[in-house]
This record gives C-alpha cells, structure tokens and sequence, in this order.
C-alpha cells in the first residue's frame, strides 16, 4: 500500500466551499479509480487553509500513472484547483510500522 500526502493550501475565506468540493470530487473522481482503496482529509487548526489530503493506493504506479496520466485527473484539478493558493506539496510514502 502506498500513501499519497498531498499538503494543500486554499484561498482565506473559501474552506466551506473547498470542503464540499474536495468530498464530492474523493466521493465521484478519485474513489473510481484502480488501486484506490481510501482517503482522509483534515483541516489544520493553526493555519485553516492549510489542509492534509491523505490517498492510500495499492501501487505508486496507481496514482502516479493511472489516475495522474487520466481524464479523471484533469476532472479533479477542474473540482478542487480553483481553490488552491499554490500548487500542492504531493509526496508519497510506503508503510514501515503500524499500530492496531
């Protein structure tokens, strides 16, 4: 399993518009795609703009080929991308340790 982390900062003033876009385009765009298996969102307390998206996938390949190299990417960039105030740190990680 792969974590796709995905640091994103939005415009001030627009969280309750950027939270319902970015649950509708997981809900319809991403949840749809092979290898995905689930996602988190949180919200920062100290920075609200700031958020986290969390995207677990089965293989890197699976988001960096199938999903970024798809329709359904430019779908998504079209639901959420208005809202960004830069351009999203996205970086990828593999599980080393894991608590029940």
């Amino acid at each position: 399993m792969i974590l796709e982390l995905a640091d994103i900062r939005i415009q001030p003033g627009q969280n309750a518009a950027f939270e319902a876009a970015i649950q509708h385009g997981l809900a319809t765009i991403i949840s749809g795609t092979q290898g995905f298996q689930g996602y988190k969102v949180n919200r920062c307390i100290e920075s609200p703009e700031r958020y986290l998206l969390q995207v677990f996938w089965d293989t890197l390949e699976d988001h960096t080929v199938g999903f970024r190299q798809s329709d359904a990417f430019t779908q998504w960039r079209a639901i959420v991308g208005p809202f960004f105030a830069g351009p999203p740190v996205v970086e990828h990680f593999e599980l080393v340790a894991k608590s029940v």
